[in-house]
């Protein structure tokens, strides 16, 4: 609604009509405020000052006041009004003019959306002009550009028998702004943070209801009382008068305090408090705001614990520990004492997870982590890097390093013992078996502490070689091997590339010397025509992953020569077996695999033969046993090698679609001289009989011992009596002589590689 003071400015504007510029007569008017009982009109109005005491009253007054005639004309204002209009010259001619004298006239063109307000006025001064009215009031907006202005207008009639009314106009800004600070205020003090304010000794005041929801205190137990009422005793004198320092010295307080609830409950608070100052600069009042951040503490000291300690275990973690090794790095400088980093990692951790379960994998990592802090000492760190992977720092040992090393033995023959106790996880008993690599450093050196937890790596690395359950110590000799393997696995993945690999074959014969199949074996000849040992290429493909392309180019390779032997008649009957890793195998799209191969050349599936190790058996048994079932359908052939020298069970071999037993070399090398050797072997031949299935021996080198052999039931032999793993070519020349020679083998062919 538009402003009433606007209302009859120049078109455009609607404020109310510029007051006149002259008076009625004073002695009129004097007669009339003195309540004259005979009822006259207004008398003419003067044109000169008006010195009469009714008129110095009214000038005096701080509201603007208007006199109307009884028609509505403006008979005479006060010097309010008329300073209030001053500054529009425009409305000050017009005035002058004798326009729109009827104050009546300019409210039926006030405009929307002033024109209900506007004509309320003038029907209400119209109602007390008349006399149907003993008064009119109303209160409304006169906003400019630049301020925010409120006024009240009142409307009475003139006493004393004068016909007319007077209209006095009131500046409520001040009242309008106040209250509307006032509302601002009580919303505000009602907000959902906890609020109370005390007056300039610190006693309570006023409380909202959030802070009677947040402390337990109502409003009656809180005012009266000091903030005290809430202190939880964590926080000492020095504390609270600093934060009255702050407060002297700012004017404000701002931080996390501990208090206490009604129910004694202590918990984490953001504390504002602001003084309030008067208009000489005193503190009449202290404003105080609350909130209970117990929820959101929790979750910033959560997010802070994750940053340097594992979830799991809720040891340190990686991050924690490089600081914290750092710390001992500096503190060691010049003290001379040896420290000691150890890496500990868990024997087939991974073969118990999948098995048992991740839940009972984490349950052991937990006990494994309890059970490490209880062998150290205070101030000794134990870390979980991630996995099975623990470190454990250890500092102050002795000045000399064979004392420092006997200590650090004594040390891990306790964790060794500690870790190889029984486990109970959940319902199950389980055992576990830890490796460990230990470096010792004194004097700083080496200064970064990843060159430590890299030589810890090494030697822990050394103590699975060596048997697992262990621990080796760091020395020089053990960066220079793990040095040259990389060195080894940089050529390896070049020798890859650049197709350095063949396959050499090494004939199977049965009992009367004819050739029955070959088995594929590896090889990668160098540049200079020597050849790298498969003990040495062999294990760095399986830890590494190459074996995975090697073993696809094998299977492509053996396909490939299957299909050219297809056209000689001393070959096309032969079955070549290739060796196949545990890694390779359970791959998901190996069986896949094999079948292109086989199509893509025109392969029978039952020239080919898969040799299997018994480490495949260990894990995912159910997984393996439907994936050789499916390759057993196509016709392809299975051998189990090295029998005898893994962790086979009967129960699983039964079911699994085998063809063939291979006889480990181990057991034929001392057959003939040893009487366990040949016992193991009439066991491995009796298992397989009885389970229908083929034996062969491999590394069979004597007449004696296939002569041996042969008594014990076993026909089928592999070894250098026979031939030696040969190139293709001169595979089939060995075959060629002994059918030139009408002879079985063996015949006296030695090539080797």
């Amino acid at each position: 609604m538009n402003q009433i003071r606007q209302m009859c400015e120049h078109p455009g504007r609607t404020t109310l009509p510029t007051p006149c510029t002259y008076r009625a007569d004073p002695d009129a008017i004097a007669s009339g405020l003195s309540g004259c009982a005979t009822a006259k009109p207004v008398p003419p109005p003067c044109h000169g000052g008006c010195h009469s005491f009714a008129c110095a009253i009214l000038d005096a007054l701080p509201q603007q006041i208007a006199v109307l005639a009884a028609d509505g004309a403006i008979a005479a204002v006060n010097a309010s009004w008329r300073h209030f209009d001053s500054a529009d010259a425009q409305a000050q001619a017009e005035s002058a003019a004798g326009n729109d004298h009827d104050y009546r006239a300019v409210f039926p063109a006030a405009r929307a959306p002033s024109y209900e307000q506007a004509r309320a006025a003038a029907e209400g001064i119209a109602a007390v002009l008349s006399g149907q009215a003993p008064l009119f009031a109303q209160d409304y907006a006169c906003h400019s550009p630049t301020e925010l202005r409120w006024f009240s207008m009142l409307v009475t009639p003139l006493e004393g028998g004068w016909d007319g009314a007077v209209i006095t106009h009131t500046d409520i800004t001040a009242r309008r702004l106040a209250e509307a600070d006032l509302r601002i205020a009580a919303i505000a003090f009602e907000s959902s943070e906890g609020m109370f304010i005390t007056d300039a000794s610190g006693t309570i005041l006023q409380v909202n209801q959030a802070f009677t929801t947040i402390t337990g205190y109502s409003a009656g137990e809180a005012i009266g009382q000091r903030p005290s009422l809430l202190s939880s005793g964590r926080h000492d004198a020095q504390f609270y008068e600093a934060m009255w320092s702050t407060i002297d010295a700012h004017g404000n307080w701002d931080g996390e305090i501990w208090n206490r609830r009604k129910n004694g409950e202590v918990y984490p608070q953001r504390l504002s408090i602001a003084a309030v100052k008067g208009h000489h600069g005193e503190i009449t009042h202290y404003v105080a705001s609350l909130t209970d951040i117990t929820v959101s503490k929790a979750a910033s000291d959560e997010i802070k614990y994750l940053a340097f300690y594992d979830p799991l275990t809720r040891l340190p973690n990686r991050r924690l520990l490089l600081e914290r090794l750092r710390q001992v790095l500096a503190a060691g400088v010049g003290s001379g004492r040896y420290s000691v980093l150890m890496f500990i990692d868990l024997d087939n951790f991974k073969t118990l997870n999948d098995t048992l379960g991740h839940n009972m994998g984490d349950l052991l990592l937990q006990q494994v982590a309890h059970r490490l802090e209880g062998c150290l000492r205070q101030g000794d760190t134990v870390a979980r890097l991630g996995g099975d992977e623990f470190v454990v720092l250890v500092d102050g040992l002795s000045r000399q390093a064979v004392d420092a090393a006997r200590q650090t033995e004594t040390l891990t023959t306790k964790i060794l013992d500690t870790l190889n106790a029984p486990y109970m996880l959940g319902a199950r008993l389980c055992r576990s078996t830890p490796s460990i690599g230990a470096t010792l450093f004194h004097d700083g050196l080496p200064v970064q502490p990843e060159e430590l937890l890299m030589q810890a790596d090494i030697a822990m690395y050394q103590a699975k070689q060596a048997g697992r359950n262990g621990m080796r110590f760091f020395d020089q000799g053990m960066q220079d091997t793990i040095t040259a393997r990389a060195r080894l696995e940089e050529r390896m993945r070049l020798a890859i590339e650049q197709q350095r690999f063949e396959l050499h074959y090494q004939v199977q014969v049965d009992q009367d010397g004819r050739a029955r199949g070959a088995e594929a074996l590896l090889r990668w000849r160098q540049d200079d025509g020597s050849c790298v040992s498969p003990a040495e290429f062999i294990p760095l493909a399986e830890e590494t992953g190459l074996i995975l392309p090697l073993g696809h180019w094998v299977l492509e390779e053996a396909c490939r020569q299957l299909r050219a032997w297809q056209h000689d008649v001393l070959t096309r009957d032969l079955v070549l077996a290739i060796n196949v890793s545990a890694r390779q195998f359970h791959q998901a799209d190996f069986g896949t695999q094999v079948c292109n191969s086989l199509a893509e050349h025109g392969v029978a599936p039952d020239r080919l033969k898969l040799e299997l190790t018994e480490s495949l058996l260990l894990d995912n048994i159910e997984q393996t046993i439907a994936s050789m079932q499916a390759l057993k359908q196509l016709g392809v052939r299975f051998s189990l090698d090295d029998f005898g020298t893994g962790y086979s069970s009967l129960q699983y071999l039964k079911r699994l679609p085998l063809d063939q037993l291979k006889i480990d070399q181990s057991f034929v090398r001392e057959l003939v001289h040893g009487a366990s050797d040949e016992a193991i072997v009439l066991t491995i031949i009796s298992i397989a009989h009885s389970l229908g299935l083929d034996v062969i021996a491999e590394g069979v080198e004597t007449d004696s011992q296939r002569v041996l052999l042969v008594q014990l039931g076993c026909l089928h032999f592999q070894g250098y009596l026979f031939g030696r793993p040969v190139p293709a070519a001169e595979f089939v020349a060995l075959l060629t002589d002994a059918a030139a020679q009408g002879a079985a083998l063996p015949l006296s062919f030695v090539q080797q590689c």
